[in-house]
């Protein structure tokens, strides 16, 4: 009886492993597709930050690498993202008593197209944007532009994954 149990633990283990998941713990359904590759976002905001495109390329392909198990590519990719980043902005948002600025707003906008070769009508082009606000009397240096471009990229990266991968 006891190997009884062990024949039948083994037989699941095997084929558990020997079906191929497509779907992760992160909900994504990649299908059949076995790679990915971004291209660089340029950036052809009005207001150019030095460094954004690389930075933002760079988080998007740190997501799908982390949500997935797709290997990234530099060409021929199962899955493909391009893109340039469309907005870079910074504008006051809230006033003090005395009309001055208390609160700015960074804002980055990219648009994101989405190729899966292999069921092209998951294909889409869509435009993502998000902000962060900080105080008026800062500077967008240092720390405080890295903590409003983690903020940032990583609602950006996570809404552009749910949209091409996540079939909720």
């Amino acid at each position: 009886m006891k190997s009884l149990k062990y024949i039948i633990l083994l037989l699941l283990c095997v084929s558990i492993t020997a079906c191929k998941v497509n779907y992760s713990f992160t909900g994504a359904d990649t299908g059949n597709a076995e790679t990915f590759q971004v291209n660089f976002f340029q950036n052809n905001a009005d207001l150019v930050e030095p460094g954004l495109d690389i930075d933002f390329t760079n988080a998007l392909q740190d997501l799908i690498q982390n949500q997935t198990s797709l290997n990234l590519v530099n060409s021929g990719g199962d899955l493909l993202y391009e893109g340039e980043i469309t907005e870079y902005r910074i504008a006051p948002m809230t006033a003090t008593a005395d009309s001055r600025a208390a609160q700015n707003r960074l804002t980055i906008s990219v648009n994101v197209r989405y190729f899966n070769a292999l069921n092209e009508e998951k294909d889409f082009e869509q435009r993502f944007s998000f902000f962060y606000d900080f105080d008026a009397n800062a500077q967008l240096a240092g720390g405080i532009k890295d903590e409003a471009f983690e903020v940032i990229f990583e609602r950006l990266t996570q809404d552009i994954f749910n949209a091409s991968l996540a079939n909720w």
